[in-house]
């Protein structure tokens, strides 16, 4: 691969800064990402970030859909190689070397947008549309810039990265009623008779705690079966995966210990737990012991 341009190292550059300033569940700053692979990682989330910027911040209230519009522009553009700006210079090059196809950006951009016009979900089935715009793309780009392209490894990817969308979710359900957004389906929260007041109100309740183990128990069962690709990864991004498959999964533990009472304090992990979740994916037989004792 030729050295890029200076114009190219300052574009990977931006990116980096972006991402290590913002990044969150997206394996950015990890070392288990080697080096090489690091500034494309940064300028895939950087995309992203910003998309997600234009859909949330506050700054862009009333222009979050113009921006998003001319954000998916840019990207065609650089798709063409007539890219502009630093994000999508580094991106087109990104999308060039590793042959990374448009339609997963184009798919993220599709669920900020509806992230602006969509505050409810009546059915479990849209939920996991939106989530299959939001998070199961993160998880196919990941694999590619890894040169995994395998139609099983992107099912089992999927599954993970659409269960870690719903633990957010309901990890942060008084956080989303705060902003007056509910991810918890319209279809549970009458089965369960469970009222868009009471979630408002952060009041708890027998009725909610059944609703949120529903939650829990189906947002496990995605975790379990997208599992194989834990194992079937090798090399640092098994490792990597298997420290987040852990994190997610600890993260329902940690919510059914609290008895589902998601208002009172967010669930989050501590430090030791942290570092629990490193020894058993880097260890050994560590991660099956762990997966089985989740189960």
């Amino acid at each position: 691969m030729p050295s890029p341009s200076p114009t190219l190292k300052s574009a990977y550059a931006h990116c980096t800064r972006l991402a290590r300033g913002h990044y969150e569940n997206f394996p950015v700053a990890s070392p288990l990402v080697p080096r090489p692979l690091r500034p494309h990682v940064c300028a895939v989330y950087a995309f992203a970030r910003r998309a997600d910027d234009f859909a949330d911040e506050g700054r862009f209230a009333g222009r979050r859909l113009a921006r998003l519009a001319a954000w998916e522009r840019r990207l065609d553009a650089a798709a063409r190689g007539q890219a502009r700006g630093p994000v999508f210079t580094a991106l087109a090059h990104t999308m060039q070397v590793f042959d990374l196809p448009a339609e997963p950006f184009r798919h993220l951009l599709s669920a900020f947008r509806q992230d602006v016009v969509t505050r409810r979900y009546r059915t479990h089935k849209a939920l996991l549309d939106y989530c299959r715009r939001s998070a199961d793309p993160v998880g196919r780009l990941v694999l590619m810039l890894f040169g995994h392209r395998e139609e099983r490894l992107f099912a089992w990817s999927d599954a993970i990265c659409t269960a870690l969308q719903l633990t957010n979710f309901w990890q942060d359900v008084a956080v989303d009623a705060a902003k007056g957004r509910i991810y918890l389906p319209v279809e549970d929260l009458t089965r369960f008779e469970v009222t868009e007041d009471e979630v408002r109100a952060g009041r708890m309740s027998d009725r909610f705690a059944r609703l949120m183990a529903f939650e829990v128990g189906r947002t496990r069962e995605l975790f379990h079966a997208g599992a194989p690709l834990c194992e079937h990864l090798g090399g640092r991004l098994g490792v990597e995966l298997k420290a987040v498959w852990l994190g997610g999964v600890g993260m329902l533990d940690a919510i059914e210990r609290a008895g589902y009472d998601v208002f009172a304090r967010r669930p989050v992990h501590g430090p030791v737990a942290r570092a629990r979740l490193l020894r058993d994916a880097v260890v050994p037989g560590r991660f099956k012991r762990a997966a089985v004792a989740h189960a």
